[in-house]
């Protein structure tokens, strides 16, 4: 059985947070203060549960680094209350960091 520390109980909380935040600025037309906030909790979240190091191996792996500068620039025009194309650059960077690649 896998054990699950108190730090990754708070990464998935701070986690759903965020989902449930984006979900939310979502139906409210892209509300940009919901938006921001959801994905500094989501971010924030992936980081309690596997780690700062882990979070920051993921997203700048040098065959993802395309996917991961398309995503958190999305996340950066978000916060800087572009959220509508904030949204779609951040989507194309999140399909860019977990499609499945054939060799």
């Amino acid at each position: 059985m896998v054990s699950i520390t108190e730090t990754q109980k708070i990464g998935v909380g701070l986690t759903g947070f965020g989902l449930f935040f984006l979900l939310f600025g979502v139906l409210l037309y892209f509300d940009s203060v919901l938006l921001a906030f959801g994905n500094v909790l989501f971010l924030a979240g992936l980081a309690f549960i596997i780690g700062l190091k882990r979070t920051a191996g993921f997203f700048f792996q040098r065959q993802k680094l395309r996917g991961s500068t398309f995503f958190l620039g999305g996340v950066a025009l978000v916060l800087f209350r572009w959220p509508i194309i904030g949204m779609a650059v951040e989507s194309y960077g999140f399909v860019l960091l977990f499609r499945c690649v054939r060799k």
